[in-house]
């Protein structure tokens, strides 16, 4: 396999690229692998949060060069269809009902960035560098458009896609792409910060608030999502989970996830 996995007993799941000396790159394989990954991951209950990280210096450096050389000879319908692969990963990670921690080790380029784009909160070392690099090829960040432009906006989106240029951890911070830069020494700890803060949400909560946003900003107006949200927080106070959330709070004690 061209990932490794591991499930601790809190419920966390680390998801590790694993071709470190083609620097994490995609081919066909790692995409199947990843979609089968993380389709598996949704259906286990006892997995609370995702990180997503890579192996040796980078992160993700995009499409490996020998699946581009297969692909300069595809047919538009092969193009189509393998483009649609692709899509299908990011969409699995973008939609995934849990926290998904981007613990980016390295460099992401391409592909990589728009994996970087899919996380829910993202940690990325100092010396690491994001770059749409696809239009230096001729190409474009098609596939990975709507999960980075949904992160970053227009603006940063028409300001980074039409170089192509390399991405500083300290930019990408201000564009909203890394959510905390860190060092190389430090990344570990912080993650574990990072992830001991999303563990003391409900379990159930933090589904429910991914599903939240992921509604209430495909809403047409605040008035649109008035109808929901009210729904949304009732059913919430009323919950096992919310009753116990509430009891703890005024019991001074702690919640039974903690």
């Amino acid at each position: 396999m061209f990932y490794k996995l591991d499930i601790d007993q809190k419920g966390v799941a680390t998801v590790t690229l694993n071709r470190p000396e083609l620097h994490n790159a995609f081919n066909d394989e790692l995409i199947r692998e990843l979609i089968t990954c993380f389709s598996d991951l949704e259906k286990n209950s006892g997995v609370r949060l995702v990180i997503l990280t890579g192996e040796g210096k980078s992160f993700c450096a995009g499409a490996d060069l020998n699946w581009m050389k297969r692909m300069k000879d595809y047919s538009h319908a092969e193009n189509v269809k393998d483009s649609q692969n692709l899509a299908e990963l990011f969409t699995v990670i973008n939609r995934f009902s849990r926290p998904v921690i981007g613990k980016i080790n390295g460099s992401a380029l391409g592909g990589g960035a728009g994996l970087v784009a899919c996380c829910d909160y993202v940690v990325a070392v100092d010396t690491a560098m994001i770059a749409f690099t696809e239009v230096r090829l001729g190409l474009l960040p098609a596939v990975i458009s709507p999960f980075v432009i949904a992160k970053i906006g227009e603006s940063h989106a028409r300001a980074t896609f039409l170089s192509g240029a390399k991405i500083s951890m300290a930019r990408a911070f201000v564009m909203g792409l890394v959510h905390q830069v860190t060092t190389a020494e430090a990344l570990d700890s912080e993650i574990e910060k990072v992830v001991a803060d999303f563990l003391l949400a409900g379990p159930v909560a933090a589904v429910k608030a991914k599903e939240l946003i992921n509604t209430v900003i495909r809403s047409e107006s605040i008035e649109g999502a008035r109808d929901y949200t009210c729904e949304t927080i009732s059913t919430a106070r009323a919950s096992t989970e919310g009753q116990e959330g509430m009891s703890a709070l005024l019991e001074k004690r702690k919640a039974s996830w903690y």
